[in-house]
């Protein structure tokens, strides 16, 4: 298996930057995707270990969401900030992460992480809809983890 940093191709890469742009345009919610190699213990506790290095619960409106995955143990999870949750109907993250699970099942795993974010995207309109004064306080770049 491929490690984390090639585990997608440089096109792959592109087209998840790309969802991830796409969603944020009629949104003040921030996505970031994080992925390494190893998550050592419960992936939720990896991620949100992650979402705090990359500083993303830093945002004015506490609206970023981090889809995180750890390639070589194959554990994903998908959290959203404080105001995410305030926000969200119950099940929400449920139904990404279970979208997200048919298509990495079927080895499609652009596509599962760029319809996760979608749908994301697609929320986080209804809540944090674009203002004229928005600026976009994270990085679209995919992270990738020393581990």
């Amino acid at each position: 298996m491929a490690s984390a940093k090639n585990f997608f191709t440089d096109e792959q890469v592109k087209m998840i930057e790309q969802a991830i742009r796409s969603a944020e345009e009629n949104s003040s919610g921030e996505i970031r995707v994080h992925i390494e190699n190893w998550c050592k213990g419960d992936e939720v506790v990896c991620a949100t270990k992650t979402f705090h290095k990359l500083r993303m619960h830093k945002t004015e409106l506490r609206n970023g969401t981090l889809f995180y995955l750890a390639i070589k143990d194959r554990k994903f999870a998908v959290i959203g900030d404080s105001g995410i949750h305030k926000n969200v109907p119950e099940g929400f993250w449920d139904k990404v992460r279970d979208q997200m699970l048919e298509n990495f099942k079927n080895g499609k795993f652009t596509e599962g992480l760029c319809n996760g974010i979608n749908m994301t995207g697609i929320e986080l309109k209804k809540y944090f809809p674009l203002s004229a004064s928005d600026k976009n306080e994270l990085s679209n770049e995919v992270t990738f983890g020393k581990k």
